[in-house]
Parts: C-alpha cells; sequence; structure tokens
C-alpha cells in the first residue's frame, strides 16, 4: 500500500478559503513567521505540533501552509491520517506572496516570505 498523498489546494483557492472562513495553520519556525505570514493565519511551528493538536479545528476547513510546501505536505498527511480535514496550500507561502496576497509582519505591518 502507498502512502496518502496530501490533497493540494491552489494558492488562489486557499485565498478565497480563507477569506471564506478556513482555518490557515501555518507551520513554519518562529523566525519565519516574524518577517511575514498571510495576516488571518494561525501560527503552530511543525515542531510544536504534537503538543498543540487540540488548537486545530476539527469542524471547519484547515488549510496547512510553510515556505514552499514540503513541511506542510508531511503535517497535512499527518493530521488527516488522524482524522482531520486538511488541504496542503501548493506552493507555499513563496507562492501566496508572489500572487500578490497580503503578507504582513509579526507587528502587522508589511512583511516579506524570505
Amino acid at each position: 500500500m502507498q502512502p496518502s498523498t496530501p490533497t493540494e489546494i491552489s494558492v488562489d483557492d486557499a485565498y478565497a478559503a480563507v477569506q471564506g472562513g478556513a482555518y490557515l495553520l501555518d507551520v513554519r519556525e518562529d523566525h519565519e513567521w516574524v518577517d511575514g505570514h498571510a495576516e488571518r493565519a494561525v501560527h503552530i511551528p511543525m515542531s510544536e505540533l504534537n503538543a498543540r493538536t487540540g488548537e486545530i479545528p476539527t469542524d471547519t476547513t484547515v488549510i496547512c501552509v510553510c515556505h514552499v510546501g514540503g513541511r506542510s505536505a508531511m503535517v497535512t498527511d499527518a493530521l488527516n491520517a488522524n482524522g482531520w480535514q486538511v488541504l496542503n496550500l501548493t506552493g507555499g507561502m513563496a507562492t501566496w506572496q508572489a500572487r500578490g496576497y497580503p503578507v504582513v509582519d509579526a507587528s502587522g505591518g508589511p512583511g516579506q516570505i524570505g
């Protein structure tokens, strides 16, 4: 049996979903988050995920994002295997920024994805 492939969502569809109330889970490390993140994202670093899964809703769409999609694909697969309905944002925050969607820094000002 082959491992399951994470369900992917395009950045455009993810942006629309987040505007409609989807939960955007950013699993990047603290220094990445501080420099720039989507303004409606919730930050739970991948390294803290096991201790903080109780913060992730089970009754709404969850979209997982990292820098380019590798870490978020692993998190998406793990959460889906444990009962969540999670989509992986294809291309990550790099694509989010490239498409012109809002990115803010830790103080709420204009952010930058490194």
